[in-house]
């Protein structure tokens, strides 16, 4: 496995949204991981450390929010950027995710490949920075 190939992981209780996501961000050479739901993607968090989490908000076991918080309030994990992807699109949801939550991108489903793409890319180089 090539050492610079950035690990995202995908919190997402739909497994095609998942396969849609490998797919788009596959081609560019990112390692996708899936995981089925909260419980099972706060699991994988903490055990893999990927370099980025993609973060659906309503899902049946622990909805995004909680996954979230629980992200940030762990020393751990804190620092892993995390980019919210959901059908919740309407402005006030954004406006909790980027300013009040301070979520590091608010994507709306369905959304194009390239706005997915230049998301993850521009929150990962500004980690990088």
């Amino acid at each position: 496995m090539n050492a610079n190939m950035k690990c995202i992981l995908c919190v997402e209780d739909e497994p095609e949204m998942i396969d849609l996501i490998r797919l788009i961000l596959g081609r560019r050479g990112f390692e996708v991981k899936g995981a089925n739901g909260g419980v099972e993607g706060l699991r994988m968090i903490r055990e893999e450390k990927p370099d980025l989490v993609l973060l659906d908000l309503m899902m049946p076991d622990m909805d995004g929010w909680e996954v979230y918080q629980q992200i940030k309030a762990d020393e751990k994990t804190r620092s892993i950027p995390v980019i919210v992807v959901t059908a919740k699109a309407q402005s006030i949801d954004r406006v909790l995710g980027l300013h009040i939550a301070k979520v590091d991108d608010y994507i709306a489903k369905p959304f194009q490949p390239q706005e997915l793409l230049a998301s993850v890319e521009r929150v990962l180089q500004k980690k990088a920075a």
